[in-house]
């Protein structure tokens, strides 16, 4: 009896205690915007702990998760480029190759990998990137990635550990989304926008006779825009017709 009660006690316990420790490589996530480009880090961060990182812990010339546990990841709100080449906009799991003088970024399509994948598939390879490493005058202690805005159009994505310094620079397009901002502004509500605040003023038993108003606006201007584009339709047909 007294056996079957310490086992009810046990199973009980381990039903419901939840022991707490730190991790040794504790999450981090960051946010930044640069110009209109909205930037997110998610990693985790091991720490020196006496011991020698890169060359030892961290091996050259091998690819490396680029933090600790699940992958390292880094989101772009629109399209960046860098050095010349476009990278889409997305998430994607963040994978280096540290060298003596030269570090590889590589933006890898598979986000979800625990560490690194056995074999990468160049075919998930969204951009690749070389840099120089920089030696730091402080000795890091804590992996870190930071994202530094340098002006409204550019930024760097900063990793750096020991007294390595990895920097990749990439162009965000901030002019291009400013004045398609400012283009739709100025060209003031579509449709759209018209149909549905009349559709939440209606379901949200609001000014029905407003909901009303601006739902037949939507529509109108939906047609407005169907006429034009029969129009142009028949213009280019009737020219084709006529050999023009």
């Amino acid at each position: 009896m007294k056996k079957i009660i310490a086992l009810s006690l046990f199973v009980c316990v381990s039903a419901f205690a939840q022991v707490k420790t730190p991790q040794p490589s504790p999450k981090a996530s960051l946010n930044q915007v640069v110009g209109l480009t909205e930037i997110t880090v998610e990693y985790s961060r091991p720490t020196m702990k006496g011991r020698k990182v890169f060359g030892e812990l961290v091996s050259f010339g091998k690819l490396w998760r680029t933090g600790a546990n699940y992958n390292t990841t880094i989101s772009f709100s629109d399209d960046v480029v860098i050095e010349g080449k476009t990278l889409k906009a997305g998430k994607y799991a963040l994978f280096t190759i540290p060298k003596i003088d030269t570090w590889e970024f590589i933006f890898y399509k598979d986000n979800d990998n625990w560490g690194t994948p056995a074999e990468l598939d160049e075919a998930k390879v969204a951009l690749r990137s070389t840099v120089k490493p920089e030696i730091t005058a402080k000795s890091i202690e804590a992996f870190t990635i930071l994202v530094n805005p340098i002006d409204v159009n550019s930024g760097t994505l900063d990793l750096s550990w020991e007294r390595s310094l990895a920097s990749l620079k990439f162009d965000v397009p901030t002019y291009k989304t400013a004045m398609a901002s400012i283009e739709k502004t100025l060209a003031g509500p579509s449709g759209n926008d018209y149909y549905s605040a009349g559709v939440f003023l209606f379901t949200s038993n609001g000014d029905i006779v407003k909901a009303l108003e601006y739902v037949n606006k939507g529509i109108g201007m939906w047609n407005e825009q169907r006429c034009t584009l029969l129009d142009a339709s028949s213009k280019i047909i009737n020219s084709s017709q006529n050999g023009g």
